[in-house]
């Protein structure tokens, strides 16, 4: 079950082999993973015909797009320069949708080339409808439901500023009538959960949503779907959710004689256990016998952001190189920037806290693997903290082959925005 992550999927040799050719630290990723997970969030059910559209915030690498692409999925864009990357990446304009928070200015364009949209506050409906009276448009509802591991993983409910808040309905049908909207697809998404109650209840208040408004042929529920990145984490099921949600579809085609599209948007679940980050340990330390025992690798929030900003935990094993090992026990990993937050092994969800991980002989110049990065790490990183470059993307190939689908920065590239003169 590829939403579970398997270290097994990232052997040593292949690990040996991709920071021998590509150096450390680097991203790596299974395509055989992307592709069995792309295959799975195929099969969720939908009574009246299914839209997946990768949320590609997560991992927007070209490759990976395309991987997505060739698979079926479309692309959900989270903002107009994302979209802009897809479309450069040679993914058609109509695969994309676009939903977010900042509507950017040359957003006309992207709808004239066929970019579909979903207005996320009243502002945006009303800058759509003044340039495109008469045309078609999805909203995105927050329907007043959360869910998530953490506060800044949740997308509904009262503290969540995305999406039109759901008792704004009347303005929204006053909005679409002043400019002939037609309202066909309504949208929503509460954040990261498992509980199928959950998605169940979440499908029926977008339900409720849709009931409201005749010409509403789609409803989107976004994605969120819970991966299992460590082992005592329990993933969302997609067949459950898949089930429960087709059967409330179903009685909404009961109830109204509409048979409702419907479009999902994953991304955690496509890729953050399909990548892992090769990194080195440079340095190992510690602060006494009544303090920690330290292991310092080459990487960090750099290349893994999500333990310093929520307390996330991701697997970690390390691979020997032969140096000289060090006695087993706790050890805390910390990152390679001059940056108190730099921890690699913070408290689950509390990254003021610390959790030491146990690992047998470590030693100075053996690979330190950091597991489920495929996710929110190389799209979200701290980039350039430190003047440290970004690191380079590689791609685990069906075929068993290593290639590189992004370059490792260089220097040249990281400044070469800079105005400056040395006089």
């Amino acid at each position: 079950m590829s939403s579970v992550f398997n270290r097994s999927n990232f052997p040593d040799k292949e690990l040996l082999q991709a920071a021998s050719s590509f150096g450390t630290p680097a991203y790596l990723y299974s395509q055989k993973v992307l592709e069995e997970t792309a295959s799975e969030a195929l099969r969720f059910s939908a009574p009246y015909g299914l839209t997946v559209r990768y949320a590609m915030k997560a991992l927007p690498s070209a490759a990976i797009l395309r991987i997505f692409t060739a698979k079926g999925l479309g692309i959900d864009a989270s903002s107009g320069y994302e979209v802009l990357r897809a479309e450069r990446a040679g993914i058609p304009s109509r695969n994309i949708t676009l939903t977010a928070q900042e509507l950017p200015e040359f957003f006309t364009e992207l709808i004239e080339r066929g970019v579909s949209f979903n207005a996320c506050s009243l502002h945006q409906l009303e800058s759509f409808g003044t340039h495109f009276n008469g045309r078609s448009v999805g909203v995105r509802f927050n329907p007043g439901l959360g869910s998530g591991h953490a506060n800044r993983v949740n997308t509904g409910g009262p503290a969540s500023s995305f999406g039109i808040w759901h008792e704004h309905v009347a303005e929204v049908k006053r909005l679409a009538g002043k400019h002939s909207l037609t309202v066909e697809r309504i949208h929503s998404h509460i954040g990261a959960g498992t509980d199928p109650e959950v998605w169940v209840h979440c499908a029926r208040l977008t339900l409720a949503m849709a009931a409201q408004f005749e010409t509403a042929t789609t409803v989107s529920l976004g994605g969120g779907f819970k991966v299992a990145r460590m082992p005592d984490e329990t993933p969302a099921d997609l067949r459950k959710i898949g089930s429960a949600v087709k059967e409330e579809i179903e009685k909404f085609e009961s109830s109204y004689g509409r048979k409702l599209h419907l479009e999902i948007e994953p991304g955690t679940y496509l890729t953050a256990n399909a990548g892992v980050v090769i990194s080195k340990i440079i340095d190992i330390s510690d602060t006494g016998s009544n303090g920690y025992k330290f292991l310092k690798v080459d990487a960090g929030m750099t290349e893994v952001l999500r333990p310093s900003l929520y307390g996330a935990q991701h697997p970690m094993w390390s691979v020997p190189l032969g140096g000289s090992a060090q006695g087993g026990g706790d050890y805390l990993v910390v990152g390679h920037c001059c940056e108190s937050g730099d921890i690699l092994t913070p408290a689950p969800s509390n990254p003021e806290g610390l959790l030491p991980r146990r690992f047998s002989q470590p030693a100075i110049g053996d690979l330190l693997i950091i597991g489920a990065c495929g996710a929110y790490c190389a799209g979200m990183p701290a980039k350039n903290y430190n003047s440290f470059p970004e690191a380079p993307e590689l791609l685990l190939e069906s075929s068993g082959g290593i290639r590189m689908i992004r370059k490792r920065q260089t220097l040249d590239q990281m400044l070469q925005n800079e105005q400056c003169s040395p006089n």
